[in-house]
């Protein structure tokens, strides 16, 4: 009566994946480690707990049956996994392999996050991230409920700083983004009353931009521009700016990445000194941090030591 396969052990299929690539015992004892005779009682170990024949004798080698085939077969897939598995738990384990989920407000997902994924993925290239870019009271949700594993943002609810360690990494200027032909590109500085005559593209007023652009406007006793169209979309800012003479406050690292020569688009010197305020690295509370995500950490503070010239 045959046994359930369970009774297989590791031997018998290492054993049994050199049967079929070299057809001899004694070659697939060594290859195994083991002697010759310890080899042949494995054999009948197998056909012992299968209840069929798995090798027949053929010159001067061995033939493997049909079953004996199927199972070596078999053999050689699950120790190829295992071999991977090892690998990958020895990466993870290590920090040189692993999968992160991100969340970052624009600025620093330009200025940090990507710069430090850069470089990352040359030094690791085993190390893959999904990064979402969106307001911070939405990462902060996400953050919290586990769907993240670190977010460059700002604290925006009471149980943030019960539920988050906050490192800070920096502040958020703003500037103002005109197309490369706007009539007041190139005047230094430009009014704030020839600013106001101007359609401008908004952030919407709940937001931290918007909240800093009202307290910019109301610094110089200001209105909101009247003439604007308020959006959250980065590319309908981008296309309004460009087709038409609109500004748009944008974060300064954003302005940095698209105002490039030939770009099409300048920023504007103004009075208006706008800072959205500080942001940093936040992870939660107790949270186990992997070897991989240490790695990004750690290339995310280089960065911002870089960028801010410490």
């Amino acid at each position: 009566m045959s046994l359930p396969l369970h009774h297989l052990k590791m031997t018998h299929l290492r054993l049994l994946a050199h049967l079929a690539e070299t057809r001899r015992i004694t070659t697939a004892a060594e290859l195994t480690g083991v002697s010759q005779p310890t080899a042949s009682r494995l054999i009948v170990e197998i056909e012992a707990i299968l209840g069929q024949a798995i090798h027949e004798r053929s010159g001067r080698g061995i033939a493997l049956t049909v079953v004996g085939a199927a199972l070596a077969a078999r053999a050689r897939r699950i120790l190829t996994e295992l071999q991977e598995a090892t690998t990958e738990i020895s990466g993870l384990a290590s920090g040189d392999s692993g999968h992160l989920q991100l969340g970052s407000v624009t600025a620093p997902a330009l200025s940090l996050m990507l710069p430090a994924l850069r470089t990352l993925r040359l030094t690791h290239p085993n190390i893959t991230a999904d990064v979402s870019v969106s307001p911070s009271a939405l990462l902060c949700q996400e953050l919290r409920a586990g769907r993240l594993d670190l977010v460059l943002g700002r604290p925006t609810d009471a149980r943030d700083a019960e539920d988050f360690t906050t490192q800070p990494l920096g502040t958020e200027p703003v500037a103002l983004l005109v197309r490369q032909d706007h009539p007041l590109a190139g005047t230094s500085p430009a009014a704030l009353s020839d600013l106001m005559r101007f359609d401008w593209v908004m952030p919407a007023a709940p937001s931290p931009l918007g909240r800093a652009m009202a307290h910019g406007f109301a610094q110089h006793d200001l209105p909101p521009p009247r003439q604007s169209l308020t959006t959250a979309s980065f590319l309908l800012t981008l296309t309004m700016v460009r087709q038409t003479n609109a500004i748009a406050p944008l974060a300064r690292a954003v302005t940095d990445v698209f105002c490039t020569p030939g770009s099409g688009y300048v920023t504007l010197e103004s009075p208006l000194q706008i800072n959205v305020g500080s942001y940093g690295l936040m992870t939660r509370k107790g949270q186990a941090i992997t070897p991989a995500l240490s790695r990004l950490i750690d290339q995310i503070i280089r960065q911002g030591q870089l960028t801010s010239g410490a």
